[in-house]
């Protein structure tokens, strides 16, 4: 028998059933949960409030491509949704896509939908075509919510889009260049960089009864987080590639030239290549970056032996170890040298793998292989590691939301057990410095302006600031919590 009515499974916890009721009289709202305090599970209560009262017969769930199929067992589990009830989209596909998004329009305009947009953070850009796209959608439904566990990724000015979406009416401005008028002061140097909000008691009064937001350490118990730091040299040939590379992109005329802020990210990523053992094949002004193997055999890699030196531990343990990874190439060497070594294949997941074959591969790790390589950006958001309680950052980047979605992964409610977090970086590198940017949780392209015109840059770049009364409080802490 099909059932054709829509119920929950479960029951939610307190503070769940609080943000319900909070926002069960509105029409609209925002769901402002950390990774794994149940947005789902809120979010579902509420459509199901709306579903008895007869306001709602369809339900529009937009989602980052990458977590559809854990979007579904999550719904799955908490509730029963008919079929032909629930339409689920990817939020990358309205980009895209002219017939998803004409077939959500139509659905938004014969239907009574309730439209939920998860990891509402992906539609801050209020230009982007998804954000547009998504806003012409939300103008044909009464019933809305958005959902995030952070909501703002550099300032607060990353709300505007989100609450858009939800009424124009909340912030009070029909437009980015009003809020940005009355709200943001842009630096002089950089364009486009937000220096200051002004007047933001006007900005959280006005979100305020629309908001239910939950902190992780105040609702869930979990197991602790033991931090681990793992350090490697280069070889000579590294640090000669590094030292040259150090000084093409920073040399004087290229940054009297251009001081913009991609620069800088391509020379953070210059760098990291070099550590990671790449050879950097094209001049600092040269765009696309071209990159080649400095090692002929993997295994010649210091990093990989670096991790190998890790690895063997949990693999004599039989324990499950996820593998973030900052590059493709980095995944790909991985995923060799373990079957060299182990005589097995880790699973992998990263945007070059079908999202078929990343539900596999996130599968074949559950079940039947040890080791899990993966890329931060692709894998950090929406995946549900729970039941492995091991994980190395074999090569950070400097965006601390990105590395926080990643440890969450496992770190979150289902997890018994304390979870292990081993950093593998190169000594006297940008490495360094990064870690130290992630323990205080600060911007390393921030960090990198204020410096790169002091005298000692190149050693700063480096972590070589020792004098720096701020460099010696963090690396005492980063000591701390790695012991």
């Amino acid at each position: 028998m099909i059932e054709k009515e829509m119920y929950l499974k479960t029951e939610a916890f307190d503070y769940e059933k609080e943000g319900i009721e909070k926002l069960r009289h509105v029409k609209v709202g925002a769901l402002f949960m950390d990774m794994g305090t149940g947005k789902t599970r809120t979010a579902l209560g509420l459509i199901y409030l709306r579903y008895l009262a007869g306001k709602i017969n369809h339900i529009i769930w937009l989602c980052p491509c990458n977590v559809i199929g854990d979007l579904k067992a999550g719904i799955q589990a908490h509730a029963y949704i008919p079929e032909d009830m629930l339409t689920i989209c990817g939020i990358e596909t309205l980009s895209t896509s002219a017939r998803a998004n004409r077939k959500l329009m139509s659905i938004a305009q014969q239907k009574e939908c309730y439209l939920i947009v998860d990891e509402s953070l992906k539609v801050k850009n209020p230009y982007a075509l998804r954000s547009r796209n998504i806003t012409r959608l939300s103008e044909h439904v009464k019933y809305k919510l958005i959902l995030n566990g952070t909501p703002i990724s550099k300032c607060e000015a990353d709300l505007f889009q989100q609450f858009y979406i939800l009424d124009p009416r909340i912030l009070g401005y029909s437009s980015f260049w009003s809020f940005a008028a009355n709200h943001l002061v842009y630096s002089e140097k950089y364009r486009g960089k937000v220096v200051r909000v002004l007047n933001l008691d006007y900005i959280t009064d006005r979100i305020g009864p629309f908001t239910y937001e939950v902190k992780k350490e105040d609702v869930l118990k979990l197991p602790r987080k033991v931090h681990t730091e793992r350090s490697f040299d280069l070889t000579d040939e590294q640090r000669d590639e590094y030292d040259r590379a150090k000084l093409d992109f920073l040399s004087l005329d290229v940054w009297e030239e251009t001081s913009d802020s991609p620069l800088i990210y391509r020379t953070f990523n210059a760098l990291q290549q070099i550590t990671s053992g790449r050879f950097i094949a094209t001049h600092a002004q040269v765009m696309p970056m071209v990159t080649y193997p400095l090692f002929e055999d993997p295994l010649d890699n210091p990093r990989i032996d670096k991790l190998l030196d890790v690895l063997q531990g949990f693999y004599q343990k039989r324990e499950k170890v996820v593998i973030w990874c900052q590059f493709t190439h980095e995944i790909q060497d991985i995923a060799n040298v373990v079957e060299r070594e182990y005589g097995f294949k880790p699973a992998v997941y990263y945007g070059d793998v079908s999202r078929k074959n990343r539900e596999k591969e996130k599968d074949r790790f559950a079940k039947d292989t040890q080791f899990f390589v993966a890329n931060k950006a692709c894998a950090g958001f929406g995946l549900n590691l729970q039941y492995c309680h091991n994980e190395i950052f074999y090569n950070n980047d400097w965006d601390y939301a990105t590395r926080e979605q990643a440890e969450d992964r496992l770190h979150r409610v289902g997890q018994d057990q304390d979870v292990n977090i081993v950093d593998i970086y190169a000594w006297r590198t940008i490495d360094e410095r990064i870690l130290d940017c992630v323990w205080r949780k600060a911007s390393l392209s921030d960090e990198f302006k204020r410096h790169m015109h002091k005298k000692n840059f190149m050693q700063w770049l480096d972590g070589m600031d020792e004098g720096d009364e701020n460099f010696d409080k963090v690396r005492t802490i980063r000591g701390a919590k790695a012991e």
